[in-house]
């Protein structure tokens, strides 16, 4: 595979002499806030402990979409009553992730 760097032809001169492609229209991973990504990531470890790395990944049917959504939607409703028993917050964002990132795939193979 060969690589191409992309180009916007915009620049940015920095008083240092160093030059580079501008940030417009590119993902702002930045802005992310490192508290929430952290507790994305230890629902991703302790889902890996309970059913293995990337177990979620093989679901390939319209019900294990429903089971997300179903899922993100009970989360929702336990964080939105202000239940502490799990992160629900977090419960929800990953069902959705996870619902996403399937509904892609099956798209894929459609």
């Amino acid at each position: 595979m060969t690589f191409e760097t992309k180009d916007s032809g915009k620049r940015i001169n920095y008083d240092s002499g160093m030059v580079r492609d501008t940030t417009d229209g590119k993902a702002r991973y930045d802005l992310i806030p490192l508290p929430m990504l952290k507790r994305l990531a230890e629902l991703y470890a302790r889902g890996a402990e309970k059913y293995g790395d990337d177990n979620w990944t093989l679901a390939n049917s319209e019900l294990e979409l429903q089971r997300f959504k179903g899922s993100a939607f009970r989360h929702f409703v336990q964080w939105q009553a202000g239940e502490l028993d799990e992160d629900h917050a977090i419960g929800a964002v990953w069902n959705i992730f996870a619902y996403e990132t399937i509904k892609e795939k099956l798209n894929e193979i459609l």
